[in-house]
Order: structure tokens, then C-alpha cells, then sequence
């Protein structure tokens, strides 16, 4: 049974093909050897125009690719900054800190009385 629809299926298929093929030379605008030169004509320039759609897309991908590397230098750059700025603050701040600490030192140290003296006191 499945090989009877599979010979009904390629009947119609071909069938619709030699439908279509008569149609289509029907229809057509000009005649087969009009059509042979202009199909003989665009294959001719088809390696003109592959080497054009090359040449602009080579040009394309050398702008991108400077355009990136101008960014990625100004990154760079800013990059480089932020990170001496960031060294510098953190290089103040820590001599600050440091200051600090030696006046709290010095303040404890003023302020403290000696053990001895508060033993007699006690």
C-alpha cells in the first residue's frame, strides 16, 4: 500500500515539474539563446564583482579595526590614570592613618598614668 502512494507521489511530482518547465518557457521574455547570453554575460562579470564586494569589505574591516584601536588606546590611557590617582589617594590616606595613630599614641601616652602611681593611690 505505502508503495502504491509513493508512485502516485513521484507521478505528481513530475507531472508538476513538466507543467512548470512548459510555463516557464511560456512565459518567458525572450527566447533560450537571448537568456544563454545574458546568463554567460553575469557569470563573466561574476568575479568582477566578487573582487569589488572583496576590496569593500576589506576596507570596512581596516576601519573597524583602527576605529577599535583608537578606542581600546583612549581605554588604555584612562585606564592608566584612574589607577595612578587611585594609588596616590591611597598613598595619602595612609600616611594620614599613620599620623593618627602616633598622636592616639601620644595622647594614651599623656593621659596614662604610671602603674605605680596608681597603686599607691589604691
Amino acid at each position: 500500500m505505502s508503495n502504491n502512494r509513493s508512485g502516485v507521489f513521484i507521478g505528481g511530482l513530475m507531472l508538476g515539474a513538466t507543467i512548470g518547465a512548459l510555463a516557464g518557457l511560456l512565459a518567458a521574455p525572450r527566447t533560450g539563446r537571448e537568456t544563454r547570453k545574458l546568463l554567460k554575460k553575469s557569470a563573466n562579470a561574476l568575479p568582477e564583482l566578487a573582487e569589488d564586494l572583496s576590496t569593500s569589505v576589506q576596507i570596512q574591516a581596516d576601519r573597524l579595526s583602527s576605529s577599535a584601536l583608537r578606542n581600546w588606546d583612549e581605554t588604555l590611557e584612562r585606564l592608566q590614570e584612574a589607577i595612578a590617582v587611585g594609588i596616590d589617594a591611597t598613598q595619602r590616606e595612609g600616611q594620614i592613618l599613620k599620623r593618627q595613630d602616633i598622636v592616639d599614641i601620644n595622647s594614651k601616652a599623656e593621659n596614662s598614668e604610671p602603674l605605680i602611681q596608681r597603686l599607691e593611690r589604691s
